[in-house]
């Protein structure tokens, strides 16, 4: 199993060598950034120079960057300026396209193999001009992003456009066979359900974003903390077509908990649960080898 820990887990902070440490030390191999400006300013050649000497130290690899869902976020902060590859406005659509391309820039310096991507931002149905707008961003950031060795996941979302049933429609329909796709477990947990939900996407996922919830808000807890059966979903995970990576994108919670007294999930609990994950998924691949 790879173990890839997201840095969304610390996206109200700059991203620093100490927290590129501290991943290393929770027993990651790989990280996966998620774009904020205030967390990363992908735009800057000095600072994604100075990301590729952070990783270095660390001997850590990048899998993935989250593409930018918001502009001009300020530390301490996680809202912003939305950005959506969706929007029916040209000019703003545009933007967003531009944003994508920055951060997709990245990988001319530092390679990395996926851009995780939503379709759009908040909850939307599945407008069919939200569809075309996404096709009209997509069919150029998907060359975009081939020319620099990086493939597009679309990521399900809890909401209409970016259900699993949607983005394997919108990806037949445009014949945008170069996008593949990220499946969350938390949302497909919130929204049709962890199996239904892999189901539906399983042909095309290269990569996933874990972590757990009780099914009525995106918590990003730590797996076991919520409400998913893991063993089941392990068991579907190790018997897919490809080798997944397991990507734990976890989040600051608001409160104290099982996930340790500031919110936070501690270094030794991230090493555990990659632990457990670790050995019931090789388990079930070895079981599946035998059978």
């Amino acid at each position: 199993m790879q173990r890839i820990l997201s840095t969304y887990r610390y996206v109200n902070q700059p991203l620093t060598s100490a927290i590129v440490s501290e991943i290393a030390r929770a027993g990651a191999a790989s990280i996966e950034i998620f774009c904020s400006p205030a967390h990363l300013n992908y735009r800057s050649l000095n600072a994604v120079k100075e990301l590729g000497e952070m990783l270095g130290e660390s001997h850590l690899e990048l899998h993935a960057l989250h593409s930018p869902t918001e502009r001009n976020m300020e530390a301490g902060r996680e809202s912003g300026v939305p950005i959506s590859i969706s929007d029916t406005e040209r000019v703003r659509r545009i933007d967003a396209v531009d944003e994508v391309k920055r951060a997709i820039e990245v990988a001319e310096r530092i390679p990395f193999r996926y851009l995780v991507q939503h379709m759009g931002h908040g909850r939307q149905a599945a407008d069919p001009r939200k569809l075309d707008a996404a096709f009209n961003s997509l069919e150029h950031l998907a060359i975009f992003a081939k020319e620099r060795g990086v493939i597009i996941a679309l990521e399900n979302t809890p909401d209409e456009l970016g259900s699993p049933e949607s983005l394997q429609q919108f990806i037949k329909q445009t014949h945008l066979h170069d996008l593949k796709l990220c499946f969350d477990i938390g949302h497909a947990h919130i929204e049709q359900g962890v199996q239904s939900g892999f189901e539906t996407m399983r042909d095309r996922v290269v990569t996933t974003h874990i972590h757990d919830n009780h099914g009525e808000k995106d918590e990003h807890l730590l797996p076991y903390d919520g409400g998913i059966d893991w063993d089941a979903a392990l068991n579907m995970l190790a018997r897919a077509p490809q080798d997944l990576p397991l990507v734990l994108e976890l989040k600051e919670q608001a409160s104290s908990g099982a996930s340790g007294a500031s919110g936070i999930p501690r270094l030794e609990q991230i090493r555990e649960v990659f632990d457990k994950l670790e050995k019931r998924f090789e388990d079930t691949r070895a079981d599946s080898a035998r059978a």
